[in-house]
C-alpha cells in the first residue's frame, strides 16, 4: 500500500517508518523540517520525505489538499493536536483514501477513579480531563468515531501513554524531565517526593506504539472506528520508578516525603507543573483490547523501555548522573 506518516521523523514515526518499509510498504513522510529519525536504520532510504509546515497550511485551508495530493492508501497522522486540524483532515480525505489512524493520548482521561482504565469504561473510571492537550485529544477521539460510526471515513484513533525510547529524555520518577531526579538517585541521595508515591506513570516503548499503528493498518476491519489503548504490559507507581532506577546504579532510593508546596520551591516552576500534572492524574491503563483485536503484544516493560533512554542520554554525554550503569543492556 501507499502510506503517508505526518510526522514521520519524531518518537514514534522514527519506529513506525521502517516497520512499513520491512513490510512492503511503499512510504511518504510529512514533516516540517530536516530533522533526522532517532532511528538510524537502513530503510529510510527508500522513503520519501516532503517538507510541510502544517500549522501554516492549516491555516492556510491547504494542508488536506497536500496530503490527497500524495494518493495514499493510508495516512498516519501523529502531529494533529486540535479538533479543528482533525476536522479540517477529515473532510478533504473522506472519500480519497481508505483508512485515517491519529496519534492521541492517554491524557484524553483526567484523574484516575478506579483502574486499570480501559477504553469501554474510560470516561467513568477516571475524572473528566483537564488542560487543552487532553481536552483537544478527547474531542478528536469522539470525532473520528462519530465519523466512521456514521459511515464516513473510516479512521482509528491509538492512545498511547509516556513514550520512552533512545534519543530523549524519558518523563521521570517525579513525573518531569527533570534530569536532576537521576543524579540524585544515582548518587544515593535523597529524593523529594510530594504525594504519598504511590502515584502511577504508564510508560511506552515507541517501537511497541509503532507496532501498534502497524497492527491496525494490517486489522483495518478490526480496528475501523475504534480506540485502543496502547502502552506497556504494566505501569510505574513513583516509589517502585524510583527505587527501580537507583537500583540501576548500585544504590537505594532514599524518598524524602514532602508537601506539595515544599517540592514547588525546590523545583522549577515548569518542573512543578509537570510533576503535579502527571502525578494528579495516576495513570494504570488495560490494553486488553488492542491485545485481543489488533494482536499487539508490547515488547517492552516500561523499566526497561526507560532503561534504554537513559543508558542512551548517559553513553552519548545528555545526561549527567553520578556513577555508571550497573545492569546490563538486556
Amino acid at each position: 500500500m501507499k502510506i503517508v506518516v505526518i510526522g514521520g521523523s519524531g518518537h514514534i514515526g522514527s519506529f513506525l517508518v521502517p516497520r512499513m518499509v520491512r513490510a512492503g510498504h511503499e512510504v511518504t513522510t510529512i514533516s516540517r523540517g530536516s530533522h533526522e529519525p532517532y532511528l538510524d536504520a537502513p530503510e529510510w532510504q527508500q522513503v520519501r520525505r516532503v517538507i510541510a509546515d502544517r500549522e501554516q497550511e492549516d491555516r492556510e485551508g491547504t494542508f488536506g489538499d497536500r496530503v490527497a495530493g500524495l494518493g495514499a492508501d493510508v495516512v498516519v497522522d501523529l502531529v494533529c493536536f486540535t479538533l479543528d486540524s482533525a476536522s479540517a483532515l477529515v473532510g478533504r480525505l473522506r472519500g480519497e483514501i481508505g483508512h485515517l489512524l491519529h496519534c492521541g493520548s492517554v491524557w484524553r482521561y483526567g484523574p484516575s477513579r478506579k483502574l486499570p482504565i480501559s477504553e469501554s469504561n474510560g470516561h467513568a473510571t477516571a475524572a473528566p480531563t483537564f488542560g487543552e492537550y487532553g481536552i483537544q485529544k478527547d474531542r478528536i477521539a469522539r470525532m473520528l468515531k462519530e465519523e466512521t460510526a456514521s459511515g464516513g471515513l473510516v479512521t482509528t484513533s491509538l492512545h498511547p501513554g509516556h513514550i520512552v525510547g533512545p534519543g530523549w529524555h524519558p518523563i521521570g520518577p517525579l513525573g518531569s524531565l527533570d534530569p536532576a531526579v537521576w543524579y540524585t538517585l544515582s548518587a544515593g541521595e535523597p529524593l523529594r517526593v510530594p504525594g504519598s508515591g504511590a502515584e502511577m506513570m504508564h510508560h511506552v516503548h515507541a517501537d511497541d506504539v509503532a507496532q501498534g499503528f502497524e497492527k491496525a493498518i494490517e486489522r483495518r476491519e478490526a480496528a475501523a472506528g475504534e480506540d485502543f489503548n496502547i502502552l506497556a504490559p504494566t505501569a510505574l507507581s513513583v516509589r517502585g520508578y524510583a527505587d527501580v532506577a537507583a537500583g540501576w546504579f548500585g544504590q537505594a532510593a532514599k524518598l524524602e516525603t514532602v508537601g506539595w508546596e515544599d517540592f514547588r520551591r525546590t523545583t522549577t516552576p515548569e518542573f512543578g507543573e509537570s510533576t503535579w500534572a502527571h502525578l494528579v492524574r495516576s495513570h494504570c491503563f488495560s490494553i486488553e483490547k488492542a491485545q485481543s483485536l489488533l494482536g499487539y503484544a508490547p515488547g517492552y516493560e516500561p523499566e526497561q523501555a526507560v532503561l534504554e533512554s537513559v543508558r542512551w542520554l548517559v553513553e552519548n554525554n545528555q545526561l549527567r548522573v553520578a556513577g555508571p550503569l550497573e545492569v546490563s543492556a538486556g
